[in-house]
C-alpha cells in the first residue's frame, strides 16, 4: 500500500476543511503524533483510525484511498467478508470482477480467506466476464441478461430469440470451465411471463444451477410474488433465488412472500444498501424468518447490530433513526405509557429483545416522557432526590421537551445534579431578563430581580451578554452584598447547536465567604445567570447562619 497517497490525501482534506493536526487529532480522538505520522508516511492506520479520520473530515473512503483503491477495497472487504463469514450467511456476493483489476483482486483475496461461505462473481452474459470470474478463482457465478422489452429494445438491442440464444452460450460456457451458474433475467417482473418461462426452460436445459428472479426497479407487490413464484416452483426443480429491490419499500415483503411459496434463496444486503432505494434488508429478512416465522438459519443474530455500524462507518453512509432492527430508535422508548409498559415487561412494546440482535434499549427522556421513566433513570445513576426535587427536574425535562429537545442521560444527570446543589432557599429570585446585543450596540442586559419580596430592575453594559447581566446584578444586590465572580467554566453538555449548557461558577463576599453556583439550561445566558443567583443565595445563607 503506498502509504504517502493515504497520508497526503488525508493533508489535503485536512487543509481545505481548515483544521489544524491537533484539531483532526481531537475530532478523531487520536494522538496528534499519530496523526503527523501517517499525514508523512510513516505510518499505516489501522481500521479504525482510517475510519474515525474520515468521519472526522466527513469524506468518503474512496477519497483518501484514490491512488490506492485496489488495497483500500481489499482491507475493507476482507474484513466484511470476515464479518458476514462469523454471522453464518452462505453466500458471498464479492463484485464484479471484469469491471476493474481492484474487484478482481478482492475476489482473489475473498476466495483465499477460507471462509465457510461460498464467494462468487457476478458476470454478464458475456464471455469477457465469466473470464474475469475464472480468472478471480472462483467456483460460482452469477450471470444475467436483461429479458424485459425494455432491456431488450433499448440496453440490448436484442431481439427476443438473440437474448435466449446469448443467455444460453453463457450459461454452457460457464458450466464447461465447472463453475457453479446462477442465472439472473434481469427485469424479470416486468417480463412477459410466457417469454421469462421460455428464457429458464433455455438456461435449464443448458445446465444452470439457480434460476434467480431480480424485481430490478422493486415493482412487485406481495400478491404478485405470490402468484410469479408459485408458478416457477410448480413448473422447476431447479431452485428458485430472488434478488427484489426496494422502490417501493416492499422489499423485504416481498422476499419473504417468495419464501413462503418456496424460493429456496434471497439476496439481501447489509442495511438494505443498493442502488436507488436499496435491496432487501439482511437484517430485516433474518429476524423476521427468526421471530415471525420460527425458522432457524443458523445465523448468529446478537452480531447484526455491530455488523451494521460497521458498514455504516466504512461507507460513510449511517442508518435512518427509525430503521427496523438496527436504528438508533428500533428500541428507544419515550411515551410514558410505552415507558411503563416496557419498564414492567419489555414484551408490551417491542417484538423482540435488543440483546438479540446486539442491540439495547434506550428510554428517551421528552415531553411526552413519564415520570416512571424518569425515576428509573435516576435509580439507574444512583441519583436520589426529594419528592420537591424530583419534581423540579421532571418539570424541566417536561419544559424542554416543549422546546423539541430530546434530553440525554447526560443532560438528565446535569439538571439532577445542578437541583441537589441548588440553594435550600432563594432570597434573590430572578424574575425578567432582556438582553441586546449585536455587531454595531454594546452588549446590554436588563434584570428584574426578587430581592427579598421586593422588585429591582436596572440595565447595565458589559463586553458580552453574560458579563452585562452579572453586571446588572451585581448593581441591583449592592445595598445586600458585594459579590464577584472569582471562576465561571462553562460547558456544552452534548454535541449540537441545542445542547444544554451546564455553568459552574464561584462567587465571594467582601467578607471572605465563598460558596459555587451551579446551573444547567438550553440558553446560555439563562445558565450563566441562574449559576450566579444559586450562589449568591448560598452566601446569603451563609450570613444568615
Amino acid at each position: 500500500m503506498r502509504l504517502e497517497s493515504i497520508g497526503k490525501n488525508i493533508r489535503k482534506y485536512r487543509l481545505m476543511r481548515k483544521l489544524r493536526q491537533e484539531d483532526l487529532a481531537e475530532k478523531a480522538d487520536l494522538s496528534i503524533n499519530y496523526v503527523g505520522a501517517i499525514e508523512r508516511g510513516e505510518k499505516t492506520p489501522s481500521l479504525e483510525s482510517l475510519i474515525s479520520i474520515i468521519n472526522a473530515l466527513g469524506v468518503s473512503a474512496d477519497m483518501i484511498l484514490a491512488d490506492v483503491l485496489d488495497n483500500g477495497y481489499l482491507v475493507k472487504d476482507s474484513l466484511l467478508a470476515q464479518k458476514l463469514d462469523k454471522l453464518g450467511v452462505d453466500k458471498i456476493e464479492a463484485g464484479f470482477p471484469v469491471s476493474s483489476n481492484g474487484e478482481r483482486k478482492a475476489a482473489k483475496e475473498l476466495n483465499s480467506l477460507g471462509l465457510n461461505a461460498t464467494v462468487l462473481g457476478l458476470a454478464r452474459s458475456v464471455q469477457k466476464d465469466i473470464d474475469a470470474v475464472l480468472d478471480s478463482g472462483l467456483d460460482y457465478i452469477h450471470t444475467f441478461i436483461g429479458t424485459s422489452p425494455l432491456h431488450r429494445d433499448y440496453k440490448l438491442k436484442m431481439s427476443k430469440e438473440k437474448v435466449i440464444e446469448t443467455a444460453v452460450e453463457s450459461v454452457e460456457y460457464a458450466k464447461d470451465h465447472g463453475l457453479t451458474v446462477e442465472f439472473s433475467a434481469e427485469d424479470a417482473t416486468r417480463t412477459e411471463h410466457d417469454y421469462l418461462f421460455d428464457v429458464y426452460d433455455a438456461v435449464v436445459d443448458a445446465g444452470a444451477d439457480f434460476l434467480n428472479v431480480p424485481d430490478t426497479v422493486g415493482v412487485l407487490i406481495p400478491v404478485i410474488t405470490r402468484e410469479l413464484i408459485t408458478n416457477l416452483k410448480e413448473r422447476y426443480t431447479t431452485p428458485i433465488s430472488v434478488h427484489f429491490h426496494n422502490d417501493f419499500g416492499l422489499a423485504t415483503a416481498n422476499t419473504l412472500t417468495a419464501i413462503e411459496c418456496g424460493a429456496n434463496q434471497a439476496h439481501v444486503t447489509i442495511n438494505g444498501m443498493g442502488e436507488r432505494t436499496g435491496n432487501a434488508s439482511l437484517e430485516e429478512l433474518i429476524v423476521a424468518l427468526h421471530a415471525a416465522y420460527n425458522i432457524d438459519l443458523d445465523i448468529d443474530t446478537t452480531q447484526l447490530y455491530s455488523l451494521s455500524e460497521f458498514v455504516g462507518r466504512i461507507t460513510g453512509i449511517k442508518m435512518p433513526v427509525n430503521k427496523p432492527i438496527v436504528g438508533a430508535n428500533a428500541f428507544a422508548h419515550e411515551s410514558g405509557i410505552h415507558v411503563h409498559g416496557v419498564l414492567n415487561n419489555a414484551l408490551t412494546y417491542e417484538p423482540i429483545s435488543p440483546e438479540l440482535v446486539g442491540h439495547s434499549r434506550r428510554i428517551v427522556l421528552g415531553k411526552h416522557t413519564g415520570a416512571n421513566a424518569v425515576k428509573a433513570k435516576l435509580e439507574h445513576y444512583n441519583i436520589d432526590l426529594t419528592e420537591k426535587q424530583f419534581q423540579t427536574v421532571f418539570n424541566q425535562i417536561k419544559a424542554l421537551g416543549d422546546k423539541g429537545k430530546t434530553v440525554t442521560d447526560d443532560d438528565l444527570r446535569a439538571i439532577a445534579i445542578t437541583e441537589i446543589s441548588s440553594a435550600k432557599e432563594t432570597p434573590i429570585k430572578l424574575e425578567g431578563l432582556g438582553i441586546l446585543s449585536g455587531a454595531v450596540v454594546s452588549p446590554t442586559a436588563t434584570v428584574k430581580l426578587n430581592i427579598n419580596g421586593k422588585l429591582k430592575e436596572t440595565s447595565c453594559t458589559g463586553v458580552g451578554p453574560v458579563d452585562a447581566a452579572i453586571n446588572a446584578i451585581r448593581e441591583l444586590i449592592q445595598d445586600t452584598m458585594d459579590i464577584e465572580l472569582e471562576e465561571y467554566n462553562l460547558e456544552a453538555i452534548t454535541g449540537g447547536t441545542d445542547a444544554l449548557a451546564e455553568v459552574f461558577v464561584i462567587s465571594s463576599d467582601g467578607e471572605g465567604n465563598k460558596s459555587t453556583g451551579r446551573a444547567t439550561n438550553d440558553d446560555v445566558i439563562m445558565a450563566s445567570i441562574l449559576a450566579v443567583l444559586d450562589s449568591i443565595n448560598k452566601i446569603l445563607l451563609m450570613e444568615k447562619n
